[in-house]
């Protein structure tokens, strides 16, 4: 097997620190990163840096490129709309592009009924949309999310974000009529089955916020930022239909298990979950910025004409790239590919699990997958400064990774799915070093 990883500098390379230091100058330090090397250019599962080295992409942008860096399909959609038209905003003179999008998201999403889709920019944009939508149709006014979600950092979604540091510190006060739930979390012991959550969320709605006053719960299947945890499918049972008894929307945050991620198009398919609204953004756009709330039509046309929309929401130019991102992954059906790859992943990190005592849990769905680092197993006791070692000893080795969880002591893989089995192996053997040498 060939190597795809090439490193001709130290890392960072010399230019790299070049711009490290005008960023220094430049950029607010609040603008973090998990690697220090500036990025010139990227095609699949390869990023090259401005020194020359390349690298094994682990992290894909954070979840934004199931269809690969700089697809070509991708690619040449988006550049034959550039030489259309760069914008013209949906809202003053609509465009084909939108309503085509609109039209496969409508037919792609789970669920058996009728179904509309808007576009925004960002997941953050895309869950404040659903939000409010969800207020509007229900007039009601309470949100509930769960412990250890990240929704964004809007005002209504750093409210609805569980993560303090660094994401919450020091901005509050945050929007009002937000309610928290403890996620399912059986690694840590915050779950012991079906009779337990009816209790729970029975509770809940006693002591918390009465049922009735509940717009939408707002949900991750696997949890993003904070872990990749995955819910419990008859966790999932119970709350859907106990949202279902009290008319409360039930609102999917599918923005980084979307498009194929887990093994399913959508995480929704593993629970046989049809939501009366969903999130989706990243891989929808295939490396370009664009989000969306797909849902029931009567629900998505409560909102008044006005109500909903932006300058930039469904530009043309993302709108392109999404359609042809979408016939990408439809057509080599990526989601089969994010099975296959997460079965060659889990196979090696139960490896792990049993070699490595620093390792205290391997879990995930489909290619979603995650390392939780401990400092003893007993205890469970999280060790962030190991797992910054091993982010370290990953990127100084090629390959490219970021943290998640409350306590940052998760690795997570989000590697484009158009990854090959050489740079899968490759990557994971890195990967095997670092945690080696941490």
């Amino acid at each position: 097997m060939s190597s795809s990883i090439r490193l001709k500098t130290a890392i960072p390379g010399p230019r790299s620190q070049e711009l490290a230091a005008r960023r220094e100058r430049a950029v607010p330090k609040g603008i973090g990163h998990s690697t220090p090397v500036y990025a010139a250019s990227a095609h699949g599962a390869l990023v090259t840096d401005v020194d020359g080295n390349v690298f094994l992409d682990f992290a894909g942008g954070i979840g934004t490129l199931n269809v690969g860096h700089t697809n070509p399909e991708v690619v040449r959609a988006a550049t034959e709309q550039l030489a259309r038209a760069t914008h013209t905003c949906f809202s003053v003179a609509p465009y084909e592009s939108y309503v085509a999008l609109a039209e496969a998201l409508n037919r792609l999403t789970p669920g058996d009924f009728a179904k509309k889709t808007m576009l925004a920019n960002s997941g953050a944009e895309a869950l404040e949309n659903a939000v409010k939508i969800a207020r509007h149709a229900t007039n009601r006014e309470a949100v509930v999310v769960f412990e250890h979600a990240f929704h964004g950092r809007t005002l209504m979604t750093l409210s609805m974000t569980s993560k303090v540091r660094p994401y919450k510190f020091g901005f509050g006060p945050f929007a009002p009529e937000v309610y928290r739930l403890p996620f399912p979390y059986e690694y840590r012991g915050h779950y012991d089955g079906r009779a337990e959550a009816a209790a729970q969320l029975e509770e809940f709605f006693r002591t918390q916020v009465a049922a009735e006053k509940v717009a939408c719960v707002v949900l991750e299947l696997v949890l993003g930022e904070g872990g990749f945890i995955v819910a419990p499918r008859d966790y999932v049972d119970t709350l859907a239909r106990v949202c279902r008894e009290h008319g409360i929307l039930l609102v999917i945050d599918e923005v980084q298990t979307g498009f194929g991620r887990t093994g399913r198009l959508f995480a929704c398919e593993h629970y046989g979950l049809a939501p009366d609204l969903i999130a989706t953004a990243k891989s929808l756009g295939g490396g370009l910025p664009i989000s969306a709330v797909t849902g029931r039509a009567e629900v998505m046309d409560s909102a008044q004409v006005g109500g909903l929309g932006g300058t930039y929401t469904g530009n043309p130019v993302s709108c392109a790239a999404s359609l042809a991102a979408l016939e990408f992954l439809e057509r080599n059906r990526l989601w089969e590919r994010a099975e296959a790859i997460g079965r060659v992943v889990e196979q090696r990190f139960r490896c792990f699990l049993d070699r490595f005592p620093f390792v205290g849990d391997a879990r995930g769905l489909g290619a979603m997958r995650a390392l939780e680092l401990v400092r003893d197993k007993k205890t469970k006791e999280p060790d962030k400064e190991r797992t910054d070692r091993v982010l370290r000893g990953a990127y100084e080795r090629g390959l490219l990774l970021v943290t998640a969880g409350t306590y940052g002591n998760v690795i997570r893989t989000l590697m484009p799915l158009v990854i090959t089995d050489d740079e899968l192996t490759e990557g994971l053997d890195v990967l095997e070093k670092a945690l080696e040498a941490s």
